[in-house]
């Protein structure tokens, strides 16, 4: 299960056993006169079946350590990077387990990508008790889902239901493997829609507050129809355990990821090649527009299909091939949902005109080859994300700092061995200020063509900072 005050995946070894958490409720209020009042004994024993456990063995990998320092800084580790406060040590193998469902006969299965990620062996445990080795059909990082095949008979699937139906305050059963215990049902509502946790561009969790823990990775979400509403990936947490806040894929993109990977075993997105801000009142009025919904336009990466297309910087995109755009996260899964190579008319805002442009789409890896910032960036084997009022206020930095926030260090990396670690805030590099990670690539692409073998980085780490020194590829 993915934490927020952490992601990281469970490391529980299986044992196997059925146990069935059910919510206790009052029947005194009207308001209440929806909630079965036989329980759910007759759901859960209607998809258990269709419900299984996954262990995994997986290759050697590094295994954190205790890290001090300031406690507002380890919960932003937790956040984006596990268990509270920890860094890098020695690389130790790893055994995990997780969950997931069989969607049909011919044997395939529902988990998170982060539960199957760099498995070795993977072994999927039917509630009857047989076991089966796994071959991993697909993979998709973007969205943590991941298809699996097993070769088995007489099995029991689980159907998709409508997300989109789905409604706040609805009732939902979770079934998975939490702590290693196989066959866990509990229940709760739907609690949110459409949630954001800034862990990916294609973020459109449903929230829960069934209780879901380290190991429920992978499983699903029903509702009370037996259908499947969502996939259990994340929750939020202070001490690794369910405090009643989970997030759950919603299975209308279940379905549309896991028919691309059964059928290609990866999912190809479009690609547009711009980065984006989002409007809020303030900056709408000051371009001009009455309302704040739409995407800002605040880099176009050279030669691609946004450049070829038209759009300049400074535009406000409001339509997307026929649909009104919200906001950035919103044109993101849209454009990302699209195949490469396709045309799709996009409105924008220029000045005082409403302008309307025809791009043919690229595909993701068309982004490398144009953007050599984001090679010069990944040479050095860390990822960042901009330094914004939020990460401030979590980091306990002043308000008018600017800079990058490293959110992973690949052990072994460039990064890794010059000293720079996960949390840390590269302030400045080549007396250069960086406000993204374009910044920082285009300072390196801009050194290495100097011939340059090195730039000075200015690094904030807690109260103090530090100069460290970056190679350039």
């Amino acid at each position: 299960m993915k934490v927020i005050s952490g992601i990281a995946t469970h490391r529980k070894t299986l044992a196997l056993g059925v146990a069935a958490t059910l919510m206790a409720v009052s029947w005194a209020s009207p308001a209440l006169a929806a909630i079965p009042q036989e329980g759910f004994a007759d759901l859960v024993e209607q998809v258990e079946p269709s419900v299984v456990t996954i262990e995994v063995s997986k290759k050697a990998s590094v295994q954190p350590t205790q890290f001090g320092g300031d406690p507002r800084t380890n919960e932003f580790f937790q956040r984006f990077f596990g268990a509270p406060g920890q860094g890098p040590a020695e690389a130790q193998p790893v055994r995990g387990a997780g969950s997931g469902f069989i969607i049909d006969a011919d044997g395939f299965v529902v988990t998170n990508y982060h539960v199957v990620e760099g498995a070795e062996e993977v072994t999927v445990h039917l509630v009857d008790g047989r076991e089966y080795e796994a071959t991993i059909v697909g993979q998709d990082d973007k969205t943590d889902l991941a298809v699996l095949k097993i070769d088995a008979p007489d099995l029991d699937i689980a159907q998709f239901g409508d997300s989109d139906d789905t409604r706040v305050g609805d009732w939902v059963v979770a079934i998975g493997n939490p702590f290693g215990l196989g066959g866990t049902a509990t229940a709760g509502i739907v609690s949110a829609r459409g949630r954001d946790l800034r862990s990916g561009p294609y973020d459109d969790y449903l929230q829960i507050d069934a209780p879901v823990n380290r190991g429920n990775s992978g499983g699903p979400v029903f509702n009370t129809d037996g259908e499947v509403v969502g996939v259990n990936t994340a929750i939020i947490s202070p001490n690794g355990g369910s405090v009643g806040i989970g997030f759950a894929i919603p299975s209308n993109q279940v379905d549309e990821i896991v028919a691309e990977l059964k059928q290609d075993g990866v999912v190809e997105r479009g690609w547009l090649g711009v980065s984006l801000q989002d409007l809020d009142e303030e900056l709408a009025s000051s371009l001009g527009l009455e309302a704040s919904a739409g995407a800002l336009v605040t880099e176009v990466t050279g030669d691609s299909p946004a450049a070829k297309g038209g759009i300049e910087i400074g535009d406000v995109i409001v339509e997307f091939d026929g649909s009104a755009v919200e906001n950035g996260k919103y044109l993101a899964r849209r454009v990302g949902a699209a195949d490469p190579g396709d045309k799709v008319a996009i409105r924008v805002h220029r000045g005082d005109d409403l302008v309307t442009l025809k791009v043919r789409l690229g595909s993701p890896s068309n982004a490398v080859a144009a953007n050599t910032a984001e090679q010069a960036i990944e040479s050095l084997g860390m990822s960042l994300v901009p330094l914004d009022d939020e990460l401030r206020a979590e980091l306990g930095v002043d308000e008018d700092l600017s800079g990058v926030v490293i959110t992973r260090v690949e052990p072994g990396s460039a990064a890794a061995e010059v000293g720079v670690r996960r949390g840390d805030i590269l302030v400045s590099v080549d007396r250069q200020t960086v406000r993204s990670a374009k910044d920082l690539g285009d300072v390196l692409a801009g050194a290495k063509a100097d011939g340059r073998e090195s730039v000075a980085a200015l690094v904030k780490r807690g109260a103090g900072q530090r100069y460290a020194v970056l190679p350039v590829a």
